[in-house]
């Protein structure tokens, strides 16, 4: 009779334990659907968020992401909060940049080919001069230095001289030399070699009336016009022997003039920097004399147009 009594209360507390533990599975699926619904609710397309971002936010990182392709989604989140949380009220996270990315890939690379291939905006003409120092050895193993004067809005070459030595009176006579046949400019951009920081050149230009602009350190393409200018240079260069200070400097007037009067430029709408200097249109009037260019044993060609 014990053993019966034993047995059935044995049996009915295994049943209290399945209760109990069917009553707690029960109630933690109603929490968990509870979750899952509040969440969902409040799911936005990039991560969870109570209330989801502006269409203008994804299409600002796509922007600057297009604009900066070398920076990763920290730095990215971290240049957008920069500009619109105090003016906005409003930042993003590392992971929500991450994934605008992910499903941007290719808005992202159709806008890095159009910023790429976007034409250059129009400067005012006498605006702005780049300047700037390239090098040339010759055979007998001499250093030329060489001076590039290029203005902005023609990119007609003004000045292409090899110095006896890169001082600062030295390029200060060239200057004022080109400033004597074209004219004066408002603004002469370099970078920050040593010749163009000196007190002497920026009191020079101070009293000439003309703003002496620096381009930051190790960024070249702050004064791009002049840089692709010398790019064109010494893809010449570097195919031709120079024996001496005169030949080259001889040399380099003939690139000038083939530079300026004969290579056509595609941000000029196929003119030469003369031409837009001299605001010719060589497509209104047919050009009296056509005559063909050669110079260099072939390396600088084309055809030339007098005005």
């Amino acid at each position: 009779m014990f053993g019966f009594s034993a047995l059935c209360a044995a049996f009915f507390c295994i049943f209290l334990f399945i209760l109990y533990s069917l009553r707690k599975q029960s109630i933690r699926t109603r929490y968990y659907r509870k979750s899952i619904t509040s969440v969902s609710a409040n799911k936005t397309e990039y991560g969870y968020r109570f209330k989801a971002k502006p269409d203008w936010v994804i299409k600002e990182i796509i922007q600057l992401k297009a604009l900066m392709h070398h920076k990763g989604c920290r730095k990215i989140a971290d240049i957008f909060n920069r500009q619109f949380k105090t003016s906005k009220n409003i930042t993003v996270s590392k992971t929500y940049v991450a994934n605008v990315i992910r499903d941007h890939q290719y808005q992202i690379q159709v806008l890095q080919k159009k910023l790429k291939h976007q034409p250059p905006k129009l400067i005012a003409r006498q605006l702005i001069w780049g300047v700037d120092l390239t090098f040339k050895q010759s055979t007998q193993k001499d250093m030329l230095p060489i001076l590039g004067v290029v203005e902005h809005h023609s990119r007609k070459n003004l000045t292409l001289e090899v110095l006896k030595d890169k001082s600062t009176i030295t390029q200060l006579r060239c200057l004022l030399s080109a400033i004597e046949t074209y004219g004066k400019p408002k603004i002469i951009r370099t970078d920050n070699e040593g010749v163009f920081t000196s007190k002497l050149f920026s009191l020079s230009l101070w009293l000439l009336g003309i703003k002496h602009q620096s381009t930051d350190i190790h960024s070249p393409w702050q004064n791009g016009r002049v840089e692709r200018f010398f790019g064109t240079l010494k893809q010449k260069l570097n195919q031709w022997s120079v024996d001496s200070f005169e030949q080259c400097d001889c040399d380099l007037q003939v690139f000038r003039f083939w530079y300026n009067n004969v290579r056509t430029h595609n941000n000029l709408n196929g003119k030469t920097p003369d031409e837009v200097w001299r605001d010719i249109d060589i497509y209104k009037r047919a050009p009296k004399n056509i005559y063909y260019f050669n110079e260099w044993d072939g390396l600088l060609t084309g055809f030339y147009h007098p005005p």
